[in-house]
């Protein structure tokens, strides 16, 4: 064997090694996000009523913007690490939880929810938004819980080998065609929705009459 041949096969193998790694590393982080995430969308009664004792209003801004931004960024986060559950190489490949990708949908919904609807004060929007996160945390913690980390557990040794994409790759394949087509979807929801927003925006400033010019005033001679 050349020496090329070594250095080829020394490095694919810290390669793949470390891409695997890195997947694991995700896969088992999410639920620590997905934790987070839950508890910072449910947290929002105590959030209101921590503002109504803030006496400073500059306090109580900072206090509830800091809470939007962590909330939120969290939740982007969480979807941007899922996007693993949606490469088929890695599906096949990785041991996942073979609902992942639905997972990953519902996450998407409820962050459509909160860019097309006020839901900080709309109850209803709010509702909507916590049943989809909800469910997705309930797909995530279900798969990842009883099949990908209760594989020493012999009495789940049927579920797990069903509910593991690299042990049930045509059903975890269909899972995530199925839930790209909904990203799909969901994304060109928002784009369309954006598009027309802009559209809008740009139709009242050019709508908008020029507002007149000050009028001099006469100089005294």
């Amino acid at each position: 064997m050349k020496p090329v041949d070594v250095s080829t096969a020394i490095t694919q193998a810290f390669v793949q090694g470390g891409s695997q790694w890195l997947v694991s590393t995700i896969v088992a982080f999410l639920p620590v996000l997905w934790t987070m995430a839950l508890m910072l969308h449910l947290g929002r009664p105590y959030v209101l009523r921590t503002l109504r004792r803030c006496g400073l209003r500059l306090g109580a801004d900072i206090w509830w913007m800091s809470y939007l931004l962590m909330r939120d960024a969290v939740l982007l986060f969480t979807f941007a690490l899922s996007w693993v559950f949606l490469a088929p190489n890695i599906v096949a490949s990785a041991a996942l939880p073979i609902t992942g990708p639905l997972a990953a949908l519902c996450l998407l919904i409820a962050l459509a929810i909160k860019m097309s609807r006020r839901v900080d004060d709309d109850m209803a929007a709010y509702r909507l938004a916590t049943a989809f996160l909800v469910l997705g945390a309930t797909l995530y913690y279900g798969g990842l819980v009883f099949a990908v980390e209760a594989t020493s557990q012999g009495y789940l040794a049927g579920f797990g080998q069903f509910m593991t994409s690299n042990t049930d790759v045509p059903v975890a394949f269909g899972i995530m065609w199925v839930a790209m087509l909904g990203v799909v979807v969901v994304a060109g929801y928002l784009f369309l929705r954006a598009l027309n927003s802009a559209n809008r925006t740009m139709a009242r400033q050019i709508a908008k009459p020029p507002a007149p010019e000050p009028q001099k005033q006469p100089t005294a001679v």
